[in-house]
């Protein structure tokens, strides 16, 4: 089992925290974070593309030229696809791109995502973050205190707290997300993951149960 250090925000030592060996020392299994991203990436397309094919073109209803005696092939309407301002042929129509992905895979993608990223050390444990005022400034100050300045950071909370989100909204390659809305696609686009100690428990409450997180039953 992994042993943490909790850090203050000025990166002074204030205990340590053992890690769920299930939740982030698992096998890291790189195809499943292709799978699960490919669906969030999938979920959030708005599906609204859309043309008109020849029934909905308006106009065309009556025969351009006589069918025989032009030289020209025969047409019936001005509205089919091969015209200009016709309709389109197999063109796009809305639709929604969601596809599903079992439930314990995604599960195992995002154990397999902290699992590499606490084997790079790009973890780093806080006993709290609380702002008393929406300021920018201070985020930014505390995450050079904390040595993160200028990296891609995910700030990751236990309970809602809208002074971090607010004030880290505007921050370039900083992101805040809650622990229940934890994803593998936002843990992998962020090289450094800094975790709330309080964070880290309800990851391990949400991830830990269940399944051993070794996702042999889930590649079907």
């Amino acid at each position: 089992m992994a042993t943490m250090d909790i850090v203050t925000t000025e990166n002074q030592k204030a205990g340590s925290v053992e890690l769920s060996p299930v939740v982030f020392e698992a096998t890291v299994k790189p195809h499943l974070f292709q799978a699960e991203v490919r669906r969030q990436l999938a979920l959030r397309r708005a599906g609204t593309h859309s043309s008109k094919n020849r029934s909905r073109v308006s106009g065309g209803g009556a025969k351009p030229y006589r069918q025989k005696g032009t030289g020209r092939a025969r047409q019936g309407t001005t509205r089919a696809p091969q015209w200009a301002g016709g309709g389109v042929a197999f063109g796009p129509v809305p639709r929604g791109h969601e596809h599903k992905l079992n439930k314990k895979t995604r599960r195992a993608a995002l154990r397999s995502a902290l699992s590499a990223r606490l084997a790079e050390s790009a973890i780093t444990v806080v006993d709290a973050l609380e702002l008393a005022e929406f300021k920018t400034r201070r985020v930014m100050e505390l995450l050079d205190g904390l040595g993160l300045a200028g990296e891609s950071v995910l700030i990751v909370i236990s309970e809602p707290s809208a002074t971090i989100e607010a004030s880290a909204r505007n921050i370039p390659k900083v992101s805040v997300l809650r622990a229940a809305g934890l994803n593998v696609y936002d843990v992998l686009r962020h090289s450094k993951l800094l975790f709330t100690k309080a964070a880290v428990e309800a990851v391990e409450v949400r991830l830990g149960e269940g399944d051993s997180g070794d996702g042999k039953e889930e590649t079907a």
